[in-house]
């Protein structure tokens, strides 16, 4: 095929090392692309880190810190944590746009590295405030906010087009990966170390991912995809590549709407494990492991899931819902922990499929701006969720809560399966507007 010695060429160039068609085509893309790889391996550590803070620190709030109204201080925490990823889109799609990848991730690594040193220092002292807990979630979910979003748009500098879904795959493992090490980690370090262990290891994740980052080589990549140097063209405003971008607008708005309801599983979660299963930290490592697990497992198989993508989703969603709703039922820790896995595996699947359907349609030019907006979408629901499950479980139980997000999940999922025919397939990407149309 045509397309290997273009490979080769792209492989010397991103590791340094030739290697033939069939040598690259046997070996797995972290082993024989080293910049990805490492660059991946950033992305495990920040994304772990950033997610044993918030699993951590929401089960210290539940157990230890706060003795009232823990629905709500939990549900608040969340809810600054997933703020920057929305109240910053704009500032993150501009940074991206301008400031070459490598440095905005090593920085945004670093910077989070040094808030968590910051944390742990004070907590080691004693005295730690609520606030300043808050305050550590809000530094580091900032620099999360630029992270995630820059890291999906190198993707085309560290791999082949080739690889680009394979890439993708990994990638969006890696919120899996982050989601089951946070969940086996963060509980259960803040029960053994408090709040200070807790920050002491997001630290040297943090730093590490930065070391990892700036280790890495990038390629530049013109406008049309091909490596070169060409002048980068005029970026355009970030409501308008949405507005042109109809079918992908429409996933967005359904996605948003299902987050109101998925996102407040990790509210859900420690209000559960102490009012309805009456666990520790063990226990809420076990079901976020679970849910991590699944998420794991469906963003490796999320590509062999038949169908439209529209079709797909809607399934998964609606497979979703009723794997939410289970526990409100049945109150027994591995009916729950199942229900988990299955939640987590339908959302790792929807999003491989969904996100490497965007890399596809959406130009090169026009990816910064539209994965900070769809990250700001997808993100706007998320404080909602935090707040409104976090108040609601001061009052109604745990169990309750989780019927209301199956059956929130519903109208969404039908939603989705209504688009039908108007979104493309993967393989037949939307076209790309003219220069005349923008």
């Amino acid at each position: 095929m045509t397309a290997a010695p273009m490979a080769e060429t792209a492989d010397t160039e991103t590791d340094g090392q030739p290697r033939t068609g069939a040598g690259r085509r046997r070996a797995p893309l972290i082993l024989r692309n080293r910049a990805f790889a490492a660059v991946w391996l950033g992305q495990v550590l920040t994304q772990a880190a950033v997610r044993m803070f918030q699993v951590g620190v929401s089960w210290w709030i539940v157990a230890y810190a706060v003795p009232e109204a823990r629905g709500l201080a939990s549900g608040l925490f969340m809810a600054v944590c997933t703020l920057p990823a929305v109240a910053l889109a704009p500032v993150v799609a501009g940074a991206v746009a301008r400031i070459a990848h490598r440095s905005v991730l090593r920085t945004a690594a670093a910077a989070a590295g040094a808030a968590s040193a910051a944390l742990a220092l004070w907590a080691y002292g004693g005295g730690l405030p609520l606030t300043a807990v808050y305050a550590a979630g809000l530094a580091l979910a900032t620099c999360q906010a630029f992270f995630d979003p820059c890291l999906t748009t190198s993707v085309p500098e560290l791999v082949d087009d080739a690889d680009i879904e394979t890439a993708t795959g990994f990638e969006l493992s890696t919120q899996s990966l982050a989601g089951l090490a946070g969940a086996l980690l963060g509980a259960l370090t803040v029960d053994r170390a408090g709040v200070a262990g807790l920050a002491a290891g997001c630290a040297a994740a943090y730093l590490g991912a930065a070391v990892l980052v700036a280790s890495a080589r990038f390629r530049t990549v013109a406008a049309d995809g091909a490596d070169g140097g060409a002048a980068p063209p005029r970026r355009r405003p970030l409501r308008r590549i949405l507005a042109e971008l109809p079918s992908v607008r429409r996933i967005l708005i359904c996605f948003t709407a299902a987050n109101l309801f998925t996102a407040a599983v990790f509210v859900v979660i420690p209000l559960y494990t102490r009012s309805v299963l009456f666990g520790g930290g063990g226990t809420v490592a076990l079901l976020e492991a679970s849910l991590g697990t699944g998420a794991l497992v469906g963003a490796f198989t999320g590509t062999r899931v038949p169908g439209r993508p529209t079709v797909a989703g809607a399934w998964c969603l609606g497979l979703m819902a009723l794997a939410l709703a289970m526990p409100g039922l049945f109150a027994q820790r591995p009916v729950v922990a199942g229900c988990l896995a299955v939640a987590g595996w339908c959302a790792g699947a929807v999003s491989v499929r969904f996100v490497a359907l965007f890399q596809r349609m959406v130009p090169t030019a026009d990816k910064p701006g539209f994965f900070a907006v769809m990250q700001a979408v997808l993100g706007a629901s998320l404080p909602v969720a935090s707040l409104v499950f976090g108040s609601a479980g001061d009052f109604l139980s745990p169990q309750t809560l989780c019927l209301v997000q199956g059956i929130g999940l519903l109208p969404a999922a039908c939603a989705l399966a209504l688009l039908g025919s108007r979104t493309p397939d993967p393989a037949v990407p939307e076209p790309a507007p003219t220069g005349g149309e923008r």
